[in-house]
C-alpha cells in the first residue's frame, strides 16, 4: 500500500506523532467553533446556511445548472432543485435557459443576492476584525501567515 504524505496525519488512521494528532484536533475544533460563530453573523436570518452556501458558490463560480450546484454543494439533485426554487421565490436567483441544452436551466444570482452577500461579508469581516484585536502581534502575524493555508484546506 502506498504511503500517504500528509503534513498533519490523523493519529487514529496513521502512526502520527502525539503533537501532530493534537494539532489536527485543535485545528478541527477551532475551525468548527469559529465557523458556527460566523454563521450567526448573517444579514438575512431567513436564509438557511445551505441557501447562503449556494449563493456563495454562485458568487465565486458564476452561473451553474442545478446539477452542477448539487455536486459543488455535496447535496442530491432533488434537494438542490428545492433550494433553487426557494431562492428564486425570494428573488435571489433567476433561472435562464441553458445556452446549449434547452432541457436544462442555468441558475444565476440576482443583484439583490449580490448586495445581500456583500453586506453579509462586510458584517462577518467586521465581527472577525473585532476578535482579532484581542490577539497579540505574534498571534496576529501567525494568523495572517496561516490564512492562505486554511483557504487551501477549504478547497481541497
Amino acid at each position: 500500500m502506498p504511503e500517504l504524505s500528509s503534513p498533519l496525519p490523523v493519529a487514529e488512521e496513521t502512526s502520527a506523532s502525539p503533537d501532530d494528532a493534537e494539532a489536527v484536533s485543535a485545528l478541527r475544533s477551532g475551525v468548527m467553533r469559529l465557523s458556527r460563530r460566523l454563521k450567526h453573523q448573517r444579514v438575512d436570518e431567513s436564509l438557511s446556511p445551505t441557501e447562503m452556501s449556494v449563493l456563495g458558490t454562485l458568487a465565486r463560480c458564476g452561473s451553474a445548472t442545478p446539477g452542477e450546484l448539487a455536486r459543488k454543494e455535496h447535496v442530491q439533485p432533488p434537494s438542490m432543485t428545492r433550494i433553487v426554487a426557494l431562492l428564486e421565490a425570494k428573488g435571489l436567483v433567476r433561472l435562464e435557459p441553458h445556452p446549449e441544452d434547452r432541457r436544462q436551466k442555468v441558475v444565476t444570482q440576482t443583484e439583490q443576492a449580490e448586495a445581500m452577500l456583500g453586506e453579509s461579508r462586510r458584517k462577518r469581516n467586521a465581527w472577525l476584525a473585532e476578535l482579532v484585536k484581542e490577539l497579540d502581534e505574534d498571534e496576529w502575524a501567525t494568523l495572517r501567515a496561516a490564512a492562505p493555508v486554511l483557504e487551501k484546506l477549504a478547497h481541497l
